[in-house]
């Protein structure tokens, strides 16, 4: 069955001389460079209004897009039972609270065992949703909350509150080493020129803003509390690293172990043994996409992150007693 969708968005200034093809497979990641094209062809590509006449034509920067998108339901994803921790519920939503280890959708790499087949197979319908209803991701180690949209009609709304900054998102986090104050990352993030599965700040990248305040102190790293105003991918792990404070366990932006002087062999080997980066999507709140009433949830932190904090506190205070 087949769905359709608007989707909206303005070229970024950064992408000056790309091709057409190019710039929208940039802009809307959700949707291959191929498909895309194959809209533009089918004329259901505007560029300020007037349908584009080619992949290969070159944008400026600044151009209003408009593709009437039109989406075959996709058999290649297997439905597969797989646990879902599910915090919410109703006819339109769901809110999940996404362990580690799990892959929100497939890809290369991860062709399933993601989220998206445990949604095909709980809720079978959702099939009939572009990409099994899922708006926003997590990384694949990053825990907690995420909304996925039952139905066409409230995908298409959580989409247009996403752009429009009017969902909220909160994170917890341990960074390497000590802040000594709160601030706001307003750096353009893109792809790494050369690494490709990483990302990087780029003078010439998407606009992507973070802001921190500290929750709390230990010895060599700090406890933070993070709001996302963009959503760009690996936002917060590539911020918190290209201001010398990379995420603890971070195995690509520098989260490698740095147990402080004189710490204890178990809290050196926890530290050690703390391989994923130490990132928590704890608060979500979000107007309801049919009914506009203001919804917000919590999720507690996960265990591993609980005994990661506890090992701080812990150490922080043996240092204290001995100083004393």
């Amino acid at each position: 069955m087949a769905q359709q969708l608007l989707l909206t968005g303005v070229v970024n200034e950064s992408q000056l001389g790309q091709r057409l093809d190019q710039a929208l497979a940039e802009m809307f990641p959700d949707y291959s460079r191929s498909r895309i094209k194959v809209w533009i062809l089918d004329s259901r590509v505007r560029i300020n209004g007037q349908v584009a006449a080619t992949p290969k034509e070159k944008v400026l920067g600044g151009e209003s897009i408009e593709i009437d998108a039109i989406l075959e339901e996709d058999t290649r994803w297997a439905a597969q039972d797989i646990d879902l921790n599910i915090v919410y519920e109703d006819d339109d939503i769901i809110v999940l609270n996404k362990p580690r280890d799990l892959v929100v959708h497939p890809g290369a790499g991860n062709a399933d065992g993601t989220i998206l087949n445990a949604l095909l197979h709980y809720y079978p319908a959702i099939a009939e949703v572009p990409r099994a209803g899922i708006v926003h991701r997590l990384d694949k180690d990053t825990t907690g909350l995420m909304v996925v949209a039952k139905t066409v009609p409230a995908q298409t709304r959580l989409v247009e509150s996403l752009q429009a900054r009017e969902i909220t998102r909160e994170y917890e986090a341990v960074a390497i080493g000590n802040m000594t104050a709160g601030g706001t990352v307003e750096q353009p993030i893109s792809r790494h020129p050369s690494k490709r599965t990483h990302m990087a700040v780029h003078p010439m990248g998407k606009p992507a803003v973070t802001h921190y305040r500290i929750m709390e102190h230990f010895r060599a790293h700090t406890r933070l509390r993070l709001r996302l105003e963009t959503g760009r991918t690996h936002q917060i792990r590539v911020h918190m690293a290209h201001i010398n404070h990379p995420l603890v366990g971070d195995p690509l932006y520098g989260g490698r172990p740095r147990p402080p002087k004189g710490a204890s062999d178990a809290f050196v080997e926890l530290l050690r043994g703390f391989d994923r980066q130490a990132l928590h999507a704890t608060m979500l709140r979000l107007y309801h996409p049919i009914t506009s009433i203001e919804m917000e949830w919590h999720a507690p932190l996960p265990q591993d992150m609980v005994d990661l904090i506890a090992a701080m506190q812990a150490d922080t205070e043996m240092f204290n007693d001995r100083m004393e």
